[in-house]
């Protein structure tokens, strides 16, 4: 199995690097799933260099995965008493199926025992299959369903999962 590294996000080259990251990968992955409008609404909304700004300064922790040095993906937790919400993981196209998200769950796990977080919760789009079955492998249930309106005629239709830690 590849090793991942796993980097604290920091300054505003990162947050640059990691925004684009985002768009590249958002553009690649969710162009079966939403509308074209929907998902560049939905970059500039949560996955811009602003947003993740803004997000950092309301208590996200954001983290860079890399792979053989280069950037293979993101994350982003939020710590919510004792449970942690992973708000964000996203791999890029390359590095899927390759055990790096087992290997990010595993550091987030460490990080809920070290915090005292008891449930790891999430949100996904209900016509992401393919994340759908992943969580699922890595333990993760489906807990309830959320429909949520992030402004401009869109909506959010997911499903919440959440694992025990």
């Amino acid at each position: 199995m590849d090793t991942l590294t796993i980097e604290p996000l920091h300054g505003a080259q990162q947050i640059d690097r990691t925004a684009k990251l985002a768009g590249e990968i958002w553009r690649e992955h969710y162009g079966a799933i939403l509308e074209p409008g929907q998902i560049e609404y939905m970059l500039q909304q949560f996955q811009s260099p602003a947003a993740i700004a803004r997000q950092i300064e309301e208590g996200y922790r954001y983290f860079l995965l890399k792979a053989e040095g280069r950037p293979a993906g993101y994350l982003a937790v939020k710590p919510e008493g004792e449970r942690l919400f992973l708000s964000k993981l996203y791999m890029a196209k390359e590095c899927r199926r390759r055990g790096f998200a087992s290997q990010a769950l595993e550091y987030l796990c460490g990080l809920c025992k070290r915090d005292g977080h008891k449930t790891i919760y999430l949100t996904v789009n209900k016509r992401n299959h393919g994340s759908i079955a992943a969580y699922g492998r890595l333990g993760f249930s489906k807990a309830r369903e959320q429909t949520a309106d992030i402004g401009n005629g869109y909506v959010m239709d997911d499903y919440i999962m959440e694992r025990q830690v």
